[in-house]
């Protein structure tokens, strides 16, 4: 290269890349989507995920990796999703995780992977979980079942205890390491929260089935209706059914109360039932589901994190006039996704802040007034 077209090169203006902002996710018009239980959120188009990958810088040092609580390889699936090889991309989610559609939809990746994204550092981060979701959603509709790769068998037997969110994690890593894999569940239906306690609009139960019955087919057994502490102990597990080893994967489900009077009332609920009864039995479509629940116009819900989100867009689905959000610290504090508390501000929930609640008033029935 002559002196003379090097001297050029340096005076030209270098082209910059053009910025491609944060790709924005479709969803239904809230005031539709606070009428019914469909998923709020429809998910990237083609076009979204395409531009949404391009964002990815494939850094030197991938921190969203460590990021991540199981460590899925986030550049090299973003970068098959800008080269459009979808099913390569779920490849390489699958290697680390075996519930992509799932925790892409509730997982807070804002508070893991997106958290430390470099490109968040000067724009919005990539929308890391949104991508998962659009790559395992792709792979259901296009793909074929496509066998992982699992370990010579070892031998060993391994129960778990509960089908949640854990159980589940926990049965996919073991059966790819060559175990032998049975989850206990003490509800009728297999998934734990994602099925008692996330209500439908968030996280469809035809995703969870699809994922459990991907757990199934590479070998998981699953039994339902299983009380483990009644029926069978752990030691039992262990010394009269020949388990090696036993996970206790049962959740959190016990609900916390506040002591304060009233609490008894009829029509007061812990989230727990309330969300169960709406969830896995269904109550929403009563009387089609033989689950009745009470209907209430003004509707209160104390708390503000992901489970009171849940319960008070449950309500005003459910026909409340009037659905609160009663929290005793400020709106910054509230435990919750910022994604759910927009969503539901956007529902037409009500928000008391700085409030905490010193009884409960009823009338002489016993009801809550």
């Amino acid at each position: 290269m002559t002196e003379e077209k090097k001297e050029e090169e340096k005076e030209a203006p270098k082209k910059k890349k053009p910025k491609i902002p944060r790709q924005p996710m479709p969803e239904q018009d809230p005031h539709e989507r606070a009428k019914n239980f469909k998923e709020v959120t429809y998910g990237f188009t083609a076009e979204f995920a395409l531009n949404e990958s391009i964002r990815c810088i494939q850094c030197k040092k991938p921190v969203c990796i460590d990021g991540c609580p199981v460590n899925i390889n986030i550049p090299e699936f973003i970068k098959k999703v800008s080269e459009g090889d979808m099913l390569g991309a779920a490849k390489v989610i699958k290697k680390s995780n075996l519930l992509p559609a799932i925790c892409g939809r509730v997982c807070p990746q804002e508070d893991q992977c997106e958290m430390v994204c470099v490109v968040g550092k000067k724009d919005k981060p990539v929308s890391i979980g949104r991508l998962e979701r659009y790559v395992a959603d792709y792979e259901a509709a296009h793909g074929t079942f496509e066998m992982p790769e699992i370990a010579p068998k070892t031998g060993k037997k391994v129960a778990i205890i509960g089908s949640g969110p854990a159980g589940l994690a926990c049965a996919g890593d073991l059966i790819q390491m060559g175990h032998e894999v049975t989850i206990f569940e003490a509800l009728h239906k297999a998934g734990g929260v994602l099925v008692y306690g996330i209500p439908e609009f968030r996280l469809p139960k035809s995703i969870v089935e699809r994922e459990l019955d991907y757990l199934k087919k590479i070998g998981v057994e699953f039994k339902v209706n299983h009380v483990i502490g009644r029926i069978r102990t752990v030691d039992d597990l262990i010394q009269k059914d020949g388990y090696d080893a036993v996970f206790l994967a049962n959740g959190a489900g016990l609900p916390q109360f506040m002591n304060i009077p009233g609490e008894n009332l009829n029509g007061v609920y812990s989230s727990n039932e309330f969300l169960t009864r709406s969830n896995l039995m269904r109550a929403y479509n009563f009387p089609e589901y033989d689950t009745p629940i009470k209907k209430y116009k003004n509707v209160a819900v104390i708390g503000g994190g992901n489970t009171a989100m849940d319960s008070v867009r449950t309500a005003l689905r459910l026909g409340a006039e009037n659905a609160y959000i009663i929290y005793r610290r400020s709106r910054d504090e509230m435990p919750a996704r910022k994604e759910e508390i927009e969503h539901a501000e956007h529902e037409g929930v009500q928000f008391i802040m700085l409030t905490a609640p010193l009884r409960v008033t009823g009338n002489e029935k016993g009801w809550v007034t």
